[in-house]
């Protein structure tokens, strides 16, 4: 189900009886789809436990529990809000000292943004 699916609906059938004959068909009723505020967002981290050694790889992944769709991500890092990347993975691909920080992702789905808890990235 999705939201574009919402608007009049009513039900038609053929009808053959003594009484009647033809094509009937029900009042209208009006669906309504609602879409459901985006939760529970978190972010994983490759290799695990966020530590990371110098000039290797890191990835991020935000995943979301709940929440209707379409979904757009964005990634930021320490208290400077600056946007790091767009979509559900940011990739470093030879981290530097200077990417040691606190990282987080934020979801929104026009109606609704939900942030996931910092993440402390340690670069070795």
């Amino acid at each position: 189900l999705q939201l574009h699916h919402s608007g009049r609906y009513r039900c038609r059938g053929w009808v053959d009886s003594k009484a009647s004959r033809g094509w009937k068909q029900s009042a209208p009723v009006t669906v309504t789809v609602q879409g459901i505020p985006i939760s529970g967002v978190i972010v994983q981290v490759q290799p695990p436990g966020g530590q990371v050694a110098l000039g290797d790889r890191l990835v991020l992944s935000c995943e979301v529990a709940t929440g209707t769709g379409p979904l757009s991500f964005s990634w930021h890092r320490g208290g400077s809000g600056a946007l790091l990347g767009t979509g559900p993975h940011l990739e470093l691909q030879h981290v530097e000292d200077s990417d040691s920080d606190h990282y987080q992702c934020r979801v929104s789905n026009g109606d609704s943004v939900a942030e996931s808890p910092t993440l402390n990235i340690t670069v070795l």
